[in-house]
């Protein structure tokens, strides 16, 4: 099987176990591939792994999110779109955000630039939908890294409190929350 076959059974562990806690063999038990085969696969280790992960979550956030925020409409209706697009990736708040989890331990150094990116990239496409609607850009800057906020603090809180209503919550609120003082 190809290589791109493994990488949502990747994500989930990733996900679940962290960088450092995903071990070579529970992704072998996880995969059913040998560790032979894993590095047939991935002959840069984990670390390939984890790029593979996160080159699939950017193109997920390419396709889903930021042509959501490119998508004909006002601001409200795209903010709306790029919601449930979020809701749906992290299943209504029951997955944790890789992202977060890569930041943290030893992964952080080997993955810091590429989160960074990814995370820019994101707050930067919300900035473009509130300039296009008259929103200063420096306002519109901090309303994008307030939404990443929101939206990363209300996962971490949801799994913290084992409740996924602070997401959800989030998710359902933030359009209007992005659109405030804008003419939609």
């Amino acid at each position: 099987m190809p290589k791109d076959t493994y990488i949502p059974c990747l994500l989930r562990l990733f996900r679940q176990y962290g960088y450092d806690g995903a071990t070579l063999s529970k992704i072998s038990e996880a995969t059913g591939l040998g560790k032979a085969s894993l590095y047939h696969h991935f002959p840069g280790g984990k670390d390939e792994m984890v790029n593979a992960v996160l080159s699939y979550l950017e193109g997920k956030l390419e396709q889903h999110i930021l042509q959501a925020l490119r998508s004909e409409g006002d601001a409200l209706t795209r903010f709306q779109r790029m919601c449930d697009h979020i809701s749906e990736l992290y299943e209504e708040g029951k997955q944790p955000c890789l992202f977060a989890i890569l930041l943290m331990g030893s992964a952080r150094d080997v993955f810091h630039t590429k989160l960074q990116t990814l995370l820019r990239t994101w707050i930067d496409a919300i900035a473009e939908v509130l300039i296009a609607a008259g929103l200063d850009e420096t306002l519109a800057k901090q309303r994008g890294e307030d939404a990443a906020i929101a939206i990363q603090g209300s996962l971490i809180l949801s799994h913290g409190l084992n409740d996924f209503v602070p997401f959800q919550r989030i998710i359902k609120q933030l359009p209007q929350q992005l659109c405030q003082d804008l003419d939609t």
